[in-house]
């Protein structure tokens, strides 16, 4: 399932700074590459959020697409980054993607793992 900036899927959005960074990512990249987000089982608050660069979908992705960025996101992990929003920061701690999710009751104090 693909969509477009102005769709969602899973009420997952990327934004436009999130894009860009993609972009300039993938840019120094082998071509179709994307930017898989994941949730899986770990860091200290009981999931944590994975980003990979890939060049392949599987058959059961949704894709996000954000001017030529793509965002690949898998059903399972879907489930529990509906109604998310991936964006990216450059502050002083540091330059990463940031997931601000509503599902999270709790997240560690970098805000790469969460508790629902």
């Amino acid at each position: 399932m693909v969509q477009t900036a102005a769709e969602t899927v899973g009420k997952v959005t990327l934004t436009d700074r999130a894009a860009r960074r993609i972009e300039e990512i993938v840019a120094g990249e082998a071509t179709n590459t994307m930017l898989r987000v994941s949730v899986e089982g770990g860091g200290c608050s009981g999931f944590q959020y994975k980003f990979d660069l890939v060049d392949q979908t599987s058959g059961d992705d949704f894709v996000i697409e954000n001017s030529a960025a793509k965002v690949l996101i898998d059903p399972v992990s879907l489930e529990y980054l509906a109604g998310s929003e991936i964006d990216f920061v450059d502050d002083l701690i540091g330059a990463s993607f940031k997931i601000q999710n509503p599902n999270a009751t709790a997240s560690c104090g970098c805000g790469t793992s969460f508790s629902l």
